[in-house]
């Protein structure tokens, strides 16, 4: 079977999926994308171009659905001067890499849509009013544009022959009539990276001596704490974090944090007022804080951050209701004692004291009180690690969540698109059309 992968990112959530067809499965797998080009694991990538986009001539409301068409026009610009590919199945990121035009290349071909995050403005669980500690993030634009926002994820639905999302939390946001046409499977954990190395690098005897973790000097005796986010923001709880930071700091001197990720908002709504800062700098610029034993790392090599979280002795994460990040389940996969916000994406993974520890996603003095009764003697919450390694050994690793992915796909294969064949395709395309 020949898969057809859409996203405008690479690999993203599918390029060890592809790379395990081709290896594996020994199918053919061809990925349209807009970042790339060549033929990386057998996997061929299509690059595609973006010719135009939303300007401020458009509704704010708009401009997402704006340059959503325009990706569209990319890809099946960049695929109708492909006829040698014939694929037998499409995957498609729904927002990130749409199979809507391909009606019109390949239409008897079956679709799946992943489905991230559908958005519930004033929702109780939603990313959109979760912080109302930060109230000037809640204008009428932002209210206003994600009603619009919803009609990418409506039409694809519409469009695909079934659909998936990685945890049943994402699922839940999608409309009640479109939840049958979906499916719950994670995208996957490479154990083969993340692991707990047996708990050997977080043992009494590692922690005895100097150690050096993620390219850091830890010094003999100190605790470890791990934090992880792509951007820091509201949004993953960085301010929150770095109040329970200093807490802990100042309740004990043997303890060091080893932060991962870039200072930069990758989901938006910080920057309003942020007033030209970073997240950072905007937290540090509110209290006083101790650099010396709060390392930022920068964004980690995967080899790298996968030894941070199995040194740890602690790993925080926090989010709003939102789309759980890889971070957590690759902490879980390391063996690390999780503490979480008890919020519904991380409630759906953590059981409190059974595979991990949760807390008030707004009290940095919960946080701080959790963590600390972990430092004061870590071999005590080992099993909680240990718990959260299995689980994702049983449940969330590639091991069992690619074979779920091949038979989800066979499946869908067998599916009948349900569309006319097109009509004779006019003679100007979508991109003529709208340079007149």
């Amino acid at each position: 079977m020949h898969v057809l992968f859409v996203h405008q990112n690479f690999p993203a959530q599918f390029g060890h999926v592809a790379t395990y067809l081709v290896e594996k499965m020994k199918w053919p797998a061809t990925f349209v994308t807009h970042v790339g080009t060549g033929t990386l694991g057998g996997v061929e990538l299509v690059q595609y171009a973006i010719t135009s986009g939303a300007t401020a001539a458009n509704h704010f409301c708009s401009r997402t659905f704006e340059n959503y068409v325009w990706h569209a026009d990319g890809i099946y610009h960049a695929l109708r001067d492909r006829p040698n590919i014939k694929p037998d199945l499409i995957v498609a990121h729904s927002g990130l890499g749409t199979s809507v035009f391909l009606r019109e290349l390949y239409p008897d071909v079956p679709v799946i849509g992943l489905f991230e995050y559908y958005y519930r403005p004033h929702h109780p669980q939603s990313d959109m009013t979760f912080r109302k500690d930060l109230g000037w993030l809640l204008d009428e634009q932002t209210f206003l544009r994600s009603r619009c926002r919803n009609a990418v994820q409506l039409l694809e639905l519409q469009n695909c022959q079934a659909g998936y999302c990685p945890t049943e939390f994402q699922r839940s946001c999608l409309p009640a009539e479109y939840q049958a046409k979906t499916r719950v499977i994670f995208d996957g954990i490479d154990r083969s990276v993340f692991h707990g190395h047996g708990d050997a690098l977080r043992s009494p005897a590692a922690r005895s001596g100097p150690r050096k973790i993620a390219g850091v000097d830890v010094p003999a005796g100190v605790r470890v704490i791990t934090y992880c986010s792509r951007g820091f923001e509201s949004m993953r709880g960085f301010d929150i974090f770095m109040r329970a930071a200093k807490l802990i700091c100042e309740a004990r001197r043997d303890v060091m944090f080893l932060v991962a990720g870039d200072d930069r908002v990758v989901y938006g709504g910080d920057e309003k007022y942020l007033n030209g800062k970073t997240m950072k700098q905007w937290v540090l610029d509110q209290d006083s804080y101790d650099l010396s034993r709060i390392r930022f790392l920068g964004m980690v090599p995967r080899a790298d951050l996968a030894q941070m979280m199995a040194a740890s002795d602690l790993h925080l994460y926090l989010t709003v209701p939102f789309v759980l990040s890889w971070s957590m389940m690759n902490a879980m996969s390391c063996g690390a004692v999780v503490l979480g916000s008890r919020t519904a994406p991380v409630e759906e993974m953590i059981i409190d004291d059974q595979n991990g520890l949760l807390a008030d996603f707004f009290s940095p003095a919960e946080f701080a009180e959790r963590a600390l009764a972990v430092l004061k003697d870590p071999e005590a919450y080992r099993e909680l690690g240990r718990s959260a390694e299995r689980l994702i050994e049983t449940r969330y690793s590639t091991d069992v969540t690619l074979p779920q992915m091949v038979k989800f796909y066979e499946e869908v294969r067998g599916m009948k698109s349900g569309l006319e064949a097109p009509r004779e395709r006019a003679k100007t395309s979508p991109r003529q059309v709208a340079k007149k």
